[in-house]
């Protein structure tokens, strides 16, 4: 074949037809490689689905009390035995509360770990207690007078929280409430586990928006005076706001103070802690920040560094009540500035609304 190449006798359109016909070929063999594989993925994401719908109905069916004692054995589990993610949540307690012996963490992860399982039972147990007529039942509201008179106003509304206290409840009883909110999310790679959790989600008015190429719905909402909420306690990367968090520098989404700056959006830091018994819950604002009122030069760095400063002050008063499992401070800073109002984009806020979401 090389002499013939070289002879200029080669068939070029003769050789070009097979390496089509291979390179089809080669993908057909990869689709019948492929398909049995795709129903393998659906089939195993199918079971995992009827598996937790299963172990809901069990969580259901249990009363919560025996779910509290349940949560606590699964927490001593988890802390003293497994160690599950032991070494990330001790370090960060170690900076966090450096004055904390190694026991008195070991008891605070053990706690952590306590709230996060009740959680999942009081979760389980919110669409079937919980409703118009008796709320008041589970529910203390504090200082939300401001906050209902912000929502009720033609301006758009910026909520934040952290992974503090029970979160998902906070989002089901504002839609409760009457107050329905637009909260970005990461789409789970099962997608009948998505539909599901999206759809107790939005059940009362808390609707999702992917967290992947969700810039334009965000500035939708917003432009039409809508409520944004957002979990503004996880790393934003090597891209990110640093601002202090516990004493640390910590990598902070920007992309918050920019569309409160933008849109004219005043932002709340609000929070559902438990109060000291399963279902029972303050639903609080700390505090309201309007931009209008701020004049600083940098903007940006001073919404950020306000809303994580209260998210801390809420967390100290009950650090058990927070994931302490996430790597929060994995990224160090560099000497960059946040951006200016005036440098937004679309693709800017979309790039850092899907930084993380893998």
């Amino acid at each position: 074949m090389l002499s013939r190449w070289e002879d200029g006798q080669f068939d070029r359109s003769s050789h070009r037809s097979r390496i089509v016909f291979l390179q089809q070929t080669s993908q057909r063999v990869s689709c019948l490689i492929a398909a049995p594989m795709s129903h393998l993925t659906r089939f195993g994401h199918y079971l995992v689905y009827v598996i937790v719908r299963w172990l809901i109905i069990l969580a259901q069916a249990v009363p919560l009390q025996v779910g509290n004692a349940l949560a606590r054995a699964l927490a001593w589990l988890f802390t003293r035995v497994l160690r599950v993610r032991y070494q990330v949540a001790d370090d960060n307690l170690r900076h966090a509360f450096p004055s904390l012996s190694p026991e008195a963490r070991r008891h605070l992860i053990e706690r952590m770990w306590h709230h996060l399982f009740l959680m999942v039972m009081e979760v389980a147990h919110t669409p079937r207690v919980l409703h118009e007529e008796n709320w008041r039942r589970f529910v203390d509201l504090k200082n939300v007078r401001e906050l209902v008179k912000r929502l009720l106003e033609d301006r758009p509304v910026i909520l934040v929280t952290g992974h503090f206290g029970n979160f998902e409840f906070g989002g089901y009883m504002l839609g409760l409430l009457g107050f329905p909110t637009h909260t970005v999310a990461r789409t789970l790679d099962n997608p009948f586990l998505d539909r599901f959790v999206n759809a107790f989600r939005s059940a009362r008015g808390q609707h999702i928006i992917p967290r992947v190429g969700g810039a334009e719905q965000i500035e939708a909402v917003l432009q039409a005076g809508g409520t944004m909420a957002f979990l503004a306690d996880q790393s934003a990367g090597r891209k990110g706001c640093f601002v202090q968090f516990f004493g640390r520098p910590a990598s902070t989404y920007k992309a918050i103070g920019l569309l409160s700056l933008q849109y004219d959006a005043p932002i709340a830091v609000v929070y559902v802690k438990r109060l000291g018994q399963p279902m029972r819950f303050e639903l609080g604002v700390k505090a309201i920040l309007d931009p209008r009122e701020v004049t600083v030069r940098d903007p940006v760095t001073f919404i950020t560094q306000w809303y994580t400063t209260q998210l801390e002050e809420i967390i100290r008063e009950s650090p058990e009540q927070y994931w302490w499992i996430h790597r929060r401070w994995k990224e160090q800073p560099r000497v960059k500035k946040c951006v200016t109002p005036g440098d937004v984009t679309e693709n800017e806020v979309d790039g850092e609304l899907t930084r993380n979401a893998a």
